[in-house]
C-alpha cells in the first residue's frame, strides 16, 4: 500500500516527528511504501476560498506554493496519516493548511484508509483534533484505522512505539 504521512510539527526532533517516524518504520517493515512529508517546513498557505479550483482552475489551486509538490503525493496515496502536536486544543496550523488545500479535489482519489497521530503535554486535549479527523474520514468515506495519542509521560516510550506499530499493522 502507498502510505503518505503528513507530519505537522515545527519541531524536527520533537515528539510528533518521532511518532511519525516510528509509524513509518513499522509500515515499511510490513512491506508498505511510505512517504513522510514534514509539512511544517514547507511553504503551504491556507485555502483562499476563491473557488478558482472549481472554476477556471479545473481542480488546480490558484496558489503556487509547496502544495504543488504535495498534491501528486496525495493523488497517489492509498493511506493518509496525519501527525500533529496539539496546539491549544487543535491540530497545528502547519498541518491545517494542506488539509484545507485538499478542497480543490474534494478528496484524495485513491485514499482508502486514514490514521491520526497526536502528541501533547497535557491529557484530555484531543477532542477537537479527533473530531476533525473523524469528520474528514467520514466525509471522504475512508476507513479510520485508528488514533494514537501520546501525552507528556507517554512520549518516546516503548509502549507508544508498540501502539504505533499496531496501528501501522492495520494497513
Amino acid at each position: 500500500m502507498n502510505v503518505l504521512i503528513l507530519q505537522g510539527s515545527p519541531r524536527a526532533n520533537g515528539n510528533t516527528a518521532w511518532m511519525a517516524e516510528e509509524y513509518k518504520k513499522a509500515a515499511e517493515a510490513a512491506g508498505h511504501a511510505v512517504t513522510l512529508v514534514d509539512v511544517s517546513h514547507r511553504k503551504i498557505a491556507g485555502c483562499l476560498a476563491c473557488e478558482y479550483c472549481h472554476g477556471k482552475g479545473n481542480g488546480a489551486c490558484v496558489q503556487k506554493d509547496d502544495m504543488q509538490q504535495l498534491s501528486p503525493l496525495l493523488a497517489e496515496a492509498e493511506a493518509l496519516v496525519l501527525a500533529s502536536p496539539i496546539y491549544y486544543f487543535g491540530m497545528s496550523a502547519q498541518i491545517q493548511a494542506p488539509i484545507q488545500r485538499v478542497y480543490n479535489v474534494g478528496k484524495p482519489a485513491k485514499v482508502k484508509k486514514m490514521a491520526l497521530l497526536l502528541s501533547s503535554c497535557s491529557p484530555g486535549v484531543y477532542d477537537s483534533a479527533v473530531a476533525q479527523y473523524k469528520g474528514m474520514a467520514a466525509y471522504w468515506d475512508v476507513e479510520d484505522t485508528g488514533i494514537v495519542t501520546a501525552k507528556i509521560d507517554e512520549q518516546k516510550t516503548d509502549a507508544t512505539r508498540e501502539k504505533l506499530a499496531a496501528l501501522a499493522g492495520k494497513l
